[in-house]
């Protein structure tokens, strides 16, 4: 089972922020177990700081790895000129990139079934241009994958969600794809 961090903690926070910010508090939390700390206690408390080290570490490689802002917009231009068909398949060759055994679906809701370690997910991107971007469309992902069994399922568009569509993907744990991501994927999918 694949664990996962509440998007509000203090880890998910600081895996999001900046790298620099959780080495700060590091040395704030070593600073700090120098002057309030007796000297047979200093080791420990500086070693408090140490699981905000790891994530400064995990949050500096994601970083290192990330796109430029330059290739995430000229990214999601290209997906903008797309076709449907050329556009499924940058999604399909992204996926598969990441390792997800892909499944294209015949039906007019999930345009994909996507499993990897026994997790299935589905994906709905048809509407990927469409400007407005309402909750019906979600609404049938989300009876696509109740009906399908699949664990969770993911909604992709260039445009954003309404507020009610927004509150509504968040009460039912539909994954709207952020446009970082999306340019990630499209990215994998020109260098598998």
């Amino acid at each position: 089972m694949k664990f996962k961090m509440p998007p509000n903690s203090l880890f998910a926070v600081l895996l999001r922020s900046p790298w620099w910010i959780s080495f700060g508090i590091v040395a704030l939390i070593v600073l700090a177990s120098f002057a309030l700390l007796p000297k047979d206690a200093v080791v420990y408390g500086a070693f408090a700081g140490f699981p905000l080290f790891v994530i400064g570490v995990m949050a500096a490689w994601r970083q290192l790895r990330a796109p430029s802002e330059a290739s995430v917009n000229a990214a999601l231009a290209r997906a903008a000129t797309m076709s449907w068909p050329e556009f499924s398949n940058a999604v399909e060759q992204g996926y598969a990139a990441h390792g997800q055994t892909v499944t294209r679906l015949r039906n007019t809701v999930a345009d994909f079934s996507m499993r990897k370690d026994g997790h299935t997910t589905l994906v709905s991107c048809k509407r990927w241009k469409a400007v407005n971007q309402g909750v019906e469309g979600l609404r049938e992902l989300v009876s696509a994958q109740q009906a399908a069994g699949a664990q969770q399922s993911t909604y992709i568009s260039l445009h954003s969600l309404s507020d009610a569509a927004q509150k509504y993907a968040k009460s039912q744990g539909v994954h709207v794809m952020p446009l970082t991501e999306l340019a990630q994927l499209m990215i994998s999918a020109s260098h598998p």
